[in-house]
């Protein structure tokens, strides 16, 4: 892959909106060899799949991640058991990994409750998916695909930490807010004039509601799903289970993981371990070589780890879409 390619493919992933003319400004392009540039990562499928980064706590809900053992046996099995799965109004994410498990939902549920009638229904429509595992996600690290490309200079464009999850305050959004978060869900790419349109609003009115959704860090950002296989890119989850944790030493443990530039995403959780690391390099020994340097540089926190290969995401959100459905939309708690 060229220089300019690597350059577009980095900041179109991690910038779903962003505008032609700015793109070819940031890459000193002009905007038509920038417009074809987009066009060939769309048509050769390296980008696919926009998705609205949303925080989910502010509605008060809850993220689960169920990995399945033994989920299915043949392609056309898996693609069955996805396509239900991608209808659940519950699923925000679905993937499959290699190792000890081999799919991986998330559901976003107001209550444990909830969840529970959730994964009785999915098992009960797909009895395959009867062993699994649950871990509750309290908090998550999003950071940039800086790995992509070889300019410093780019890293600055993207935010280099999104935090999403934990402990909020549940917020209540009044009609306009929550039809411009529907639509941004529905469409992350949607132009203001569009959305204007969409949500019966003026131009101005419109662009105010969605600076102050973002300001609230409600609307966290716009991103991109890449193809891993296509690109050759080796992805990694690391699990790790801690102990003798202080607050200074977590920090630090953070901090090591924003330098990084191949951990792309680290979800603090409850349950068989207590963080989850995700490595993705364009080179396969990148994983083996940061599990040794974090083991050692972390030797007094990690009590045990594992770790499994991401293969694919299939889907791949951060609001369910029931929260949309005014018949079926419920009150947290």
């Amino acid at each position: 892959m060229n220089r300019l390619k690597r350059n577009t493919l980095y900041l179109y992933a991690e910038s779903a909106r962003i505008k032609i003319k700015d793109l070819a400004n940031t890459l000193k392009k002009t905007p038509q060899r920038m417009k074809y540039a987009l066009k060939v990562l769309e048509t050769e499928g390296l980008v696919y799949d926009p998705y609205s980064i949303i925080d989910y706590s502010y509605f008060g809900l809850i993220l689960f991640r169920v990995y399945f053992k033994g989920a299915y046996i043949s392609e056309k099995d898996k693609l069955e058991i996805i396509q239900k799965l991608k209808e659940n109004e519950y699923v925000v994410a679905i993937y499959e990994i290699t190792g000890e498990f081999d799919l991986v939902i998330e559901i976003e549920a107001p209550n444990p409750s909830r969840f529970n009638k959730v994964i009785k229904n999915i098992i009960d429509l797909t009895p395959t998916l009867s062993h699994y595992k649950v871990i509750l996600n309290l908090v998550s690290h999003l950071f940039p695909r800086v790995y992509l490309t070889k300019e410093e200079d780019l890293w600055s464009y993207v935010s280099p930490q999104i935090i999403i999850g934990g402990d909020r305050s549940i917020q209540t959004f009044n009609e306009k807010e929550l039809t411009i978060i529907n639509n941004l869900f529905l469409n992350p790419k949607l132009r203001i004039t569009k959305l204007a349109k969409q949500v019966d609003l003026n131009i101005k009115t419109t662009k105010t509601v969605l600076k102050n959704l973002q300001k609230k860090n409600i609307i966290r950002g716009f991103k991109y799903l890449i193809n891993m296989n296509k690109l050759e890119v080796h992805g990694f989850r690391l699990f790790l289970k801690l102990h003798n944790l202080t607050k200074e030493r977590e920090q630090e443990l953070i901090n090591y993981l924003i330098q990084t530039k191949e951990i792309v995403q680290a979800h603090k959780t409850v349950g068989d371990w207590d963080l989850e690391v995700d490595i993705e390099s364009l080179e396969q020994t990148r994983a083996r070589e940061l599990t040794i340097e974090l083991r050692e540089r972390f030797k007094d926190l990690i009590e045990t780890f594992n770790m499994m290969s991401i293969y694919q995401y299939y889907k791949k959100t951060y609001l369910p879409k029931y929260i949309f459905n005014k018949e079926q939309k419920e009150a947290p708690g």
